[in-house]
């Protein structure tokens, strides 16, 4: 009966195990580049989000800085290779005005913070310190037009103020008495926010029109600021919003389509950042996993009017989003566990999967609000497991897609299944081979097969993400509780590469 009772765990193990994960690799047809923008973020006025976890003032002495800025988080976010930055918002763009936080700072007008919680801001960081940040993350900025309570008048003006040759306008004369000489060249431009919500609750006849007015305006027929202009896509599964999209907008007068999607298990109820249960993980994967259905479906759409896919489908906002941690002290502030790094993962490896549409995305949001990079308290930070994963994965950033076809075991729950295994390949240009890899099934083990074809490997080395339960996190008080480790449980033999992942990890691995 022992006898039998130890064959029975031994079938079990081993079943856990079973390589029913098979990819096959195709490294020869390497061909679409992964764009960089890929990895890009989103700052936006809310919580402590700019004030005290970005901004902390020029006067602090307590919190070393730069121009007002962390010093601390600026040398995480150069780890990152941040290419580029989204400000002012998310909603907050709606009500925002740009001129209120330009000039000397005792001379700027205070506003109130209507779309988080009605908080008032002195506007000490407005343009100028938010492209001067940009500057030193060597990151692209990405503005966010106010189309919802702005005019045309003031988004032409912004244009000028930020990329216009001094001695052009008098906004370049303003721009200079403000301490800036040399304009900051903004390419990337998104023309209204959630314009379907917050963005002024319009129909998608009434968003087309006076998209057409603000880009026309914005980029002249003799502007020699060649911009990347964004049109607000859906924010859920509204496709007749892309048709009427791709149908209204003259081809000339856009180059990048948004997408906002958030891994939420209800919005009327959103759960803890940290104490949930397997079901609601499971709820937040398949969420996560919807990510692979909406961008397909909304690319299908661009192709029949783009098929040279010269619009980017650009993801502007996506990450978890649950109740706010009230140890946080600030609105939307969540803590940032293996779940997190889970959605991270997936998400990534689907962008970069779609890289021949998807050619721009940021997360939602980088310092203290959501699933953010960053946490911080007074003098402390700590970097997040998102931050892991987004630096273990910023060797794809330009590289070449190596596309993969995956045969994935199911992530069961109840009756509901979902792929547990997520993957993507890229070649460098020094020719190196990165898979990543994600098991999001919290209880199983994962072994993967991987069949590389056309690339000759001599060595595989990795790192892995990984702790023994999804609701493991980073704190103050034990900052280093997740971070990545060296990875040992792949092995190359000719062209096939067995690895061995355990429940709800990342691993990044490099072949050359």
């Amino acid at each position: 009966m022992k006898k039998l009772f130890f064959m029975l765990i031994l079938g079990s193990w081993a079943l856990t195990l079973h390589a029913q994960n098979e990819v096959t690799l195709n490294a020869d047809s390497a061909n679409i580049q992964i764009s960089k923008h890929i990895y890009g973020h989103f700052a936006e006025h809310l919580g402590r989000l700019i004030y005290d976890g970005i901004y902390v003032g020029e006067d602090n002495s307590q919190i070393p800085n730069s121009a007002g800025v962390r010093n601390d988080v600026i040398k995480a976010l150069k780890e990152l290779n941040i290419p580029n930055l989204r400000w002012p918002g998310g909603c907050f763009a709606d009500t925002y005005h740009w001129k209120d936080a330009i000039g000397p700072k005792n001379e700027r007008k205070p506003i109130e913070n209507m779309s988080w919680g009605n908080i008032r801001e002195d506007n000490a960081f407005g343009t100028n310190e938010f492209l001067n940040l940009c500057e030193a993350l060597g990151a692209e900025p990405y503005l966010a037009v106010n189309m919802n309570s702005g005019s045309v008048q003031e988004a032409v003006e912004w244009v000028q103020y930020a990329n216009h040759a001094n001695g052009t306008s008098y906004l370049t004369d303003l721009r200079q008495e403000y301490g800036r000489d040399n304009p900051w060249h903004v390419k990337y431009w998104g023309i209204g926010n959630e314009s379907w919500d917050c963005g002024g609750h319009m129909s998608v006849e009434h968003y087309v029109n006076l998209y057409k007015q603000y880009a026309t305006a914005m980029t002249t027929y003799f502007n020699s600021e060649q911009l990347f202009r964004i049109a607000v896509g859906p924010g859920s599964p509204n496709y007749d919003w892309t048709e009427k999209l791709m149908q209204g907008i003259p081809a000339r007068r856009f180059e990048g389509v948004s997408l906002h999607h958030y891994s939420v298990i209800n919005w009327s109820n959103k759960g803890s950042s940290s104490q949930f249960t397997d079901d609601e993980y499971f709820i937040t994967m398949q969420r996560a996993w919807f990510m692979e259905e909406f961008i397909q479906k909304n690319c299908e759409i661009m192709d029949k009017y783009d098929p040279e896919k010269r619009v980017a489908l650009v993801v502007d906002e996506w990450g978890g989003w649950y109740d706010t941690d009230p140890e946080g002290n600030g609105a939307l502030y969540q803590q940032n566990t293996m779940r997190d790094a889970m959605i991270a993962g997936l998400t990534l490896n689907i962008f970069n999967n779609h890289a021949d549409r998807v050619r721009m995305a940021n997360l939602a949001q980088m310092v203290n609000v959501l699933q953010a990079v960053i946490l911080t308290k007074e003098e402390k930070m700590i970097l997040t497991p998102t931050y892991h994963v987004m630096e273990m994965y910023k060797v794809h950033q330009d590289a070449l897609l190596a596309p993969v076809h995956i045969s994935s075991n199911d992530f069961v729950n109840g009756g509901e299944r979902i792929p547990a295994v997520s993957v993507s390949a890229s070649i460098n240009q020094q020719g190196k081979l990165h898979i990543s890899l994600a098991n999001i099934d919290n209880k199983n083990s994962q072994k993967i097969e991987v069949n590389i074809q056309d690339f000759k490997a001599k060595r595989v080395a990795g790192r892995i993400l990984a702790s023994s339960k999804v609701q493991d996190h980073n704190t103050f008080d034990n900052p280093e509780k997740v971070t990545p480790k060296a990875f040992n449980k792949a092995r190359l033999s000719g062209g096939k590469l067995a690895v061995e992942m355990p429940p709800a990890s990342v691993v990044v691995l490099e072949l050359d």
